[in-house]
């Protein structure tokens, strides 16, 4: 049986392997300056919105500016393979690292507002590129047997900035002179811990690989199974997370309550994912399944019916509002798992220029279900609670469990 549940690619080809050494250093590179970056950035976004709000700006206004950083984020992945394959990977690298730096530097010096709109664009495309590089490069490092380990680690770290970020910030405090000078001290550090990343091997698609929108186009035709696993993914995970503070208040929750359930689904993701990139390499080596490829497979269809079952409790929960932190718990921590597993597939499945591509458009996938659930699904909230609302998520989470268990029965 083959090992992949999808064609792969690169079928017959030797591709190159990273000597065990400069793997283990580059992990702790990709880690570390990962990790200083983004607790920087974090940071960053909302003492931007706290400082104009201090200043007087609109809602509408600073909400805006928030929206630019992901807009550079959508801007620079469709990009990111290309830049990669005109500078390399490492070069790369140190480029998604140096410019937030280049940036943050920049709000100190001004505070006029349409510059710190193209900062915040310029930052945020940075980060894009770091996301998907970074993603690439870990499932690259490590090895075959360890890939399901990292991955799912690598993907808990980043989690964690999210939070990290934000209560640094609040330690400091929004208004005081030194909160961004940390910022910018936590990018730098990123920067430095950047430049050990070692000489990565040579892509061997580095002239071949469709790069730009055509490879994105490509890497769409070659794993739409895995794409729409993302997109579910980034739905439940990252899409939800940011509207279930309304939805506790259309329950009747107390503000409090409804806003833990924010913390309920970042607690499922953050112990989730590891637990499933483990589950991934165990299974792997499992004879049972025939190929790591089918037991990837069966552990994404788990995932999913995990999803649907969480959506199918919704009508219950008007009735046992505590049911609600369950239900957040285990969009979270599903959703997070699925995009971890997705992304050891395509890591398992290809390298080098390739990978990076097949990993942007993940990322657009994850972020394309991250945009829409917040905009759909207040809207439903408020036009049709009781129906509209769990109509909607079943309308994601069905398809993605049925596609799922359709590929899992046909091997």
């Amino acid at each position: 049986m083959s090992e992949h549940p999808l064609p792969p690619v690169h079928s017959g080809t030797t591709l190159p392997t990273v000597a065990p050494t400069h793997a283990r250093l580059g992990l702790v590179a990709i880690f570390g300056s990962t990790f200083f970056e983004l607790v920087g950035y974090f940071m960053l976004m909302p003492l931007l919105l706290l400082r104009l709000k201090g200043d007087g700006v609109s809602n509408a206004l600073a909400g805006l500016l928030a929206a630019t950083g992901w807009v550079g984020v959508f801007a620079i992945t469709s990009f990111a393979s290309a830049i990669t394959q005109r500078l390399g990977r490492r070069p790369t690298l140190w480029l998604a690292a140096l410019v937030p730096v280049l940036s943050t530097t920049g709000f100190l010096f001004t505070s006029w507002l349409p510059a710190w709109f193209v900062f915040e664009f310029v930052a945020g495309a940075a980060s894009g590129l770091r996301w998907v590089l970074a993603e690439a490069v870990v499932a690259e490092f490590a090895s075959p047997r360890q890939r399901g380990r990292m991955v799912g680690l690598f993907e808990t770290m980043v989690g964690t900035t999210f939070v990290i970020g934000p209560a640094l910030l609040a330690a400091v405090g929004a208004q005081s002179a030194l909160a961004l000078w940390l910022v910018l001290a936590s990018m730098s550090i990123g920067l430095v811990w950047s430049l050990l990343i070692p000489p990565l091997p040579r892509a061997h698609d580095a002239h071949s690989a469709r790069v730009g929108l055509h490879g994105v186009w490509h890497a769409l035709r070659a794993h739409p199974l895995i794409m729409t696993v993302g997109f579910v993914g980034g739905f439940f995970e990252s899409g939800l997370t940011s509207i279930l503070p309304l939805y506790g208040l259309a329950l009747g929750l107390g503000a409090t309550a409804a806003a833990l359930l924010v913390s309920a689904s970042g607690l499922g993701s953050a112990l989730m994912m590891l637990p499933a990139g483990l589950l991934a390499d165990r299974l792997s080596a499992h004879p049972r399944w025939g190929s790591a490829g089918r037991a990837r497979l069966a552990i994404m269809h788990a995932c999913a019916l995990v999803t649907l079952a969480a959506t199918a409790l919704i009508p219950f929960v008007a009735g046992t509002p505590w049911l609600a932190a369950a239900v957040a718990f285990l969009w979270g921590g599903a959703g997070g798992s699925l995009y971890t597993l997705a992304m050891i597939d395509i890591g398992s499945r290809e390298q080098g220029i390739t990978l990076v591509n097949s990993t942007a458009v993940l990322v657009l996938s994850y972020t394309l279900g991250g945009v829409l659930a917040p905009a759909l699904g207040a809207a439903m909230l408020d036009w049709a609670p009781v129906l509209g609302f769990p109509s909607l998520l079943l309308a994601v989470a069905g398809p993605g469990w049925w596609l799922l268990r359709r590929a899992n029965r046909a091997g």
